[in-house]
């Protein structure tokens, strides 16, 4: 996902018109979202912070704000995640029988790792486009690992019923997902 970087004279996008307005918009996703990145709530906090003050600098300049701070969080967590692998300890493998090149063999590569963060990013993204009741669905379902009959069941809707909707809102997520690219 590409971001486009306007020229001075763009305004930001009208449904914030302020920073503060995206902020209270966006600073719960975007801490959540860098949580499920980096798994440490204080540092998802300060990733966050910065992506905002980056924000602030060239606010006016910033044409959809929503996608520049996704990608900007994204790209400080990737480079927190690059700058933490540096350190490397010693004695720390579980099983010392093992070489520990052995560890690092069954990570995936960098490039692969970014194009499934930014994969996931991008879902996260077209989620929120649902609505509230198919969110809540496909949380139940894939979050909670829930049956639709045990979604039914907490959600007073018909198994069928369940079944009906989340088709329908996996069915406009992929549609979503096709445009960018990355759903074939």
């Amino acid at each position: 996902m590409a971001v486009k970087m306007p020229d001075e004279t763009t305004m930001p996008s009208p449904e914030w018109a302020t920073i503060e307005q995206v902020f209270a918009a966006l600073e719960s996703p975007l801490l959540a979202y860098a949580r499920r990145l980096l798994g440490d709530f204080a540092l998802a906090e300060d990733i966050v912070q910065e992506a905002f003050m980056k924000l602030h600098t060239q606010f006016q300049k910033v044409l959809t704000p929503q996608p520049w701070l996704y990608r900007t969080v994204h790209n400080l967590a990737v480079d927190h995640q690059r700058r933490a692998k540096k350190i490397v300890l010693v004695g720390d493998s579980k099983d010392d029988d093992l070489p520990a090149n052995d560890a690092a063999d069954s990570q995936p590569l960098p490039d692969e790792q970014i194009a499934r963060w930014e994969g996931i990013g991008l879902v996260r993204l077209v989620l929120e486009t649902l609505d509230a009741r198919s969110r809540e669905l496909i949380r139940l379902r894939f979050n909670e690992d829930l049956s639709y009959k045990e979604i039914a069941e907490r959600t007073g809707l018909t198994v069928g019923h369940v079944g009906y909707l989340l088709h329908h809102a996996l069915k406009a997520m992929a549609s979503e997902l096709e445009k960018t690219e990355v759903a074939p």
